[in-house]
């Protein structure tokens, strides 16, 4: 849950590197809350529920997309290519800095406990 939260806090930051475990969380939590709302507002019949959430994560999606890329070494324009986006989102960032910034998996550790501390505030 600490992924998530911290690709909402990056609402719309699309500078820098996502690694892979910060996306493919993300994208796990989204599915989840989407699935959740979705059914919650088929209970209540108000389908726009799901479509409030969406249009809610629409950016942060994008913005995580974009530094998920960015830590392939690619730019963020290659989410627009279908199948070529999904490989790229599995494959290992480049080790070390690249031109867009420094690489997210070696300061993880660092991080996650900065992180951990500041949710739990």
């Amino acid at each position: 849950m600490n992924w998530y939260l911290k690709v909402l806090q990056n609402y719309a930051t699309f500078n820098g590197r996502a690694r892979r475990k910060e996306y493919w969380m993300f994208v796990l939590f989204n599915m989840i809350i989407s699935f959740v709302l979705g059914f919650i507002g088929g209970l209540v019949h108000f389908e726009l529920l799901g479509t409030i959430y969406s249009l809610a994560v629409l950016v942060p999606s994008i913005a995580v997309g974009v530094r998920r890329m960015h830590d392939v070494g690619k730019s963020g324009w290659f989410l627009l290519i279908p199948i070529y986006n999904l490989i790229l989102a599995c494959t290992d960032g480049i080790a070390g800095e690249n031109e867009y910034g420094a690489d997210p998996k070696n300061q993880s550790s660092m991080n996650d406990d900065a992180l951990d501390s500041h949710l739990t505030k």
